[in-house]
């Protein structure tokens, strides 16, 4: 693998963060190229299981988000 064409270490925060949103934009629009490991599949199938069965417990999105501010302080 050769080396960036950028030098990260010249880049503000703000722009690293910038750089991550694309790069994530860019696998997130093609999951099919991302293989999954077979445990993984299997982690992923127990816990849809779990989901399917009524056997998992959710916790509404306003809740997590109110969990890490209050981690964060």
């Amino acid at each position: 693998m050769s080396s960036p064409a950028i030098d990260i270490e010249k880049m503000s925060p703000e722009e690293r963060l910038r750089l991550i949103e694309a790069l994530w934009e860019s696998l997130r629009s093609r999951p099919e190229t991302l293989p999954l490991t077979e445990a993984q599949r299997e982690e992923l199938d127990r816990r849809l299981d779990e989901m399917d069965g009524g056997e998992s417990k959710t916790i509404p999105w306003e809740e997590v988000k109110q969990r890490l501010r209050d981690r964060s302080e």
